[in-house]
């Protein structure tokens, strides 16, 4: 019997990174596992080794490729794959320590990243953070190629970044390219085209999880560093549209993704999008997906894949709502 196309939410892949903590358990209530650190929670998935599952419902445990295969286009509505897989990668980063500075490729991939995009944009929305939590995001203007080798891998290199605050309801984008480092004390909604290479300038003296330094790439990093990104698409200007049950908020507008963050009133019932896919990163609130007598229980710090195909999909809510809403745009950057 074939099942319709319906939202599901899936379950989390777990990373431990010897930067990371716990706090995903206290604002989400993420089943951790062991009390080690995890700085990584996939939430959305679809790399060689890393596939989502779906989490509840009559289609657990169906990889989000499985999905891709039954139900095509009911499911992307216009949006392409990336390689043969699912466009985006969304992710929760938990960093009780610093992150490396570090560098994503801006050009083709290399020959043992083929599996992989050769580009890897992304975004970051604070959800939580410590008290004078900062980003490491771009370099500082006037900085170019001789100031960064220079600096190598020492703390030179961090001292050369522009410093932006990290409280919540903040968000900013990181197009491919540009060095950047998270700061202690943060935890954030990523959102990226679907890439896993990265390559490390400065580890802070870390040790990894094994006990012995993290590798480095500096001649990877030098290669694909961009020097040229200018303020206004780090952080973007923002636009907000209110309506009788909902306001919504433009945060990033890029070629690969579309970020809005969106607030639902308890008192209204929220309506889909018609025709194309939509992924919820649900903040605050919860509710559910209906669809006839299948149905799909949505909770703070769920993350649904909402199909294209979604038309006599009926959305309860039992409280407020907030949440980002990812889209991809079309060829000519529209929804």
């Amino acid at each position: 019997m074939s099942i319709p196309a319906i939202p599901v939410v899936f379950e989390p892949i777990f990373k431990a990174k010897p930067w990371g903590g716990r706090e995903l358990e206290r604002l989400f209530n993420k089943p951790l596992p062991g009390d080690g650190p995890i700085g990584e929670s996939w939430e959305l998935a679809d790399l060689p080794g890393n596939e989502s599952r779906v989490a509840r419902g009559p289609l657990a445990g169906k990889t989000v490729g499985k999905l891709i295969e039954m139900w095509g286009r009911d499911l992307l509505g216009n949006a392409g794959l990336v390689d043969g897989r699912f466009p985006l990668l969304i992710k929760f980063l938990d960093a009780r320590e610093r992150l490396s500075v570090q560098v994503h490729p801006s050009g083709p991939a290399t020959a043992s990243e083929r599996q992989q995009p050769g580009v890897k944009h992304e975004a970051w929305y604070v959800v939580d953070a410590e008290p004078g939590a900062v980003l490491y995001l771009g370099l500082k203007p006037g900085v170019g190629p001789e100031e960064v080798r220079a600096a190598g891998s020492t703390p030179a290199l961090a001292e050369l970044h522009q410093l932006r605050p990290g409280e919540p309801g903040r968000c900013y984008y990181l197009p491919s390219g540009i060095p950047h480092a998270l700061g202690a004390g943060l935890v954030v909604a990523e959102v990226q085209t679907p890439s896993d290479v990265t390559y490390r300038l400065y580890d802070w003296e870390r040790l990894g999880l094994d006990g012995k330094p993290r590798e480095l790439h500096v001649e990877q990093a030098l290669a694909n560093i961009r020097y040229d990104v200018p303020e206004q698409e780090i952080a973007q200007p923002r636009s907000q549209s209110v309506y009788a049950d909902q306001t919504v908020e433009r945060l990033v507008t890029c070629e690969r993704f579309l970020i809005d963050r969106v607030r639902h009133d308890a008192e209204h019932v929220p309506s889909l999008p018609h025709g194309e896919m939509v992924v919820w990163i649900v903040l605050s609130g919860s509710g559910a997906f209906v669809l006839g007598r299948d149905r799909c229980d949505f909770k703070t710090g769920d993350v649904s894949l909402i199909p294209a195909n979604s038309a006599d999909v009926r959305v309860t809510l039992a409280s407020a709502c907030e949440l980002l809403e990812v889209k991809i745009p079309t060829a000519d950057g529209t929804v």
